[in-house]
């Protein structure tokens, strides 16, 4: 069984028929980027080398200003830096932390930017990993300290003068937000080089814009989680959802990418900044269609440490279309936020 979903609005702007399709690709972000565009769409002054760089370039930004495994970008300066201090932000860091900053507040601190020491503690950071020999999970008493720690170093953030305090010792990690940044910065690149046929992908997270020259829109199929449709004939298997990606971004979060096995249980890489502690909510994964991918990102990411029902709750207030896997027994339960249902090709 397959899903359809179609966007709610249809550009009339068309790419020319019979036009080849270009492909373009990189390395960013411990992971891969990819491009398909509209050749003829294209500026005649715009070659392939030169796209490359361009579009390379992009991402080398956000890298240089918001990695948190680089001691030399922006982000990791302001983790190193003097309690009391006050920092000026490039533009781009500014503008991503603010968004993540609206989220946090938004979702009662179940996503937070500002938990890179908690996520660090749990060996998912860049360093002390969990993949590492020797790498134990912290004791109660390790985290307990960390938790109330984070209650005394608030970050002070002020936007309109493109500044920040560091309270000292505060870790900031913008990872659950960049790559979904990253492609938002790859469609307005080649929106400013006139291209605007183009599908777009940092580290799974995409984007689409236009149609393809046989009229059909980029079509994507939603994330599934490992092993959710290996059987077709269960109905606990969640059906595979086919998304028009045109004029629209989708990023999806999931507990079955990254995790370790401490005896029996399993410890997710995603962190609930609230209690310190890797989600056992039982939701899989959480997939959100926004115009932003970073929004995308950044909400994924709030809903998944939220939960199906506090998740689904949020979802609603703030009119995102979502998709929450949950486990079920051996199968998998799917809900759909009303923003989603309106999506359904019926």
């Amino acid at each position: 069984m397959r899903w359809v979903l179609l966007p709610q609005h249809i550009s009339d702007q068309v790419a020319p028929p019979g036009a080849a399709i270009r492909d373009l690709h990189g390395l960013t972000m411990g992971t891969s980027w990819s491009v398909r565009l509209v050749e003829s769409a294209m500026p005649g002054r715009a070659g392939s080398a030169d796209l490359q760089q361009g579009l390379q370039q992009q991402l080398d930004l956000v890298v240089a200003q918001m990695s948190h495994w680089s001691d030399a970008s922006d982000l990791g300066r302001f983790n190193r830096a003097e309690p009391g201090s006050w920092h000026s932000l490039p533009a781009a860091f500014c503008e991503v932390l603010g968004f993540a900053m609206h989220v946090s507040q938004a979702s009662g601190g179940a996503y937070d930017p500002c938990a890179g020491a908690l996520v660090n503690l749990w060996g998912f950071g860049p360093r002390n990993r969990y993949d590492e020999p020797g790498f134990l999970p912290p004791k109660d008493d390790t985290l307990a300290l960390l938790l109330s720690q984070r209650q005394r170093r608030r970050l002070e953030l002020d936007l309109p003068a493109r500044r920040a305090r560091q309270p000292g010792g505060l870790q900031l990690d913008l990872s659950a937000v960049a790559k979904g940044y990253g492609v938002d910065r790859l469609a307005r690149y080649l929106d400013s080089q006139g291209i605007g046929h183009y599908l777009v992908e940092v580290g799974g997270e995409l984007r689409g814009a236009g149609s393809k020259p046989d009229g059909q829109p980029w079509w994507v199929m939603l994330e599934q989680v490992e092993g959710a449709a290996d059987s077709a004939d269960n109905a606990q298997h969640p059906p595979e959802m086919l998304l028009a990606l045109h004029g629209l971004s989708v990023a999806t979060s999931g507990d079955y990418r990254r995790f370790f096995q401490d005896g029996t249980v399993r410890f997710s890489h995603t962190i609930d900044p609230r209690s310190g502690m890797p989600i056992a909510n039982q939701l899989a994964s959480v997939t959100v269609v926004h115009e932003q991918c970073m929004a995308a990102d950044a909400w994924s990411t709030a809903l998944t440490v939220l939960g199906p029902d506090a998740g689904m709750a949020l979802a609603e207030e703030q009119g995102l279309a979502a998709r929450f896997l949950q486990r079920d027994g051996d199968g998998y339960h799917e809900t759909l936020s009303s923003h989603m249902l309106a999506m359904l090709d019926e």
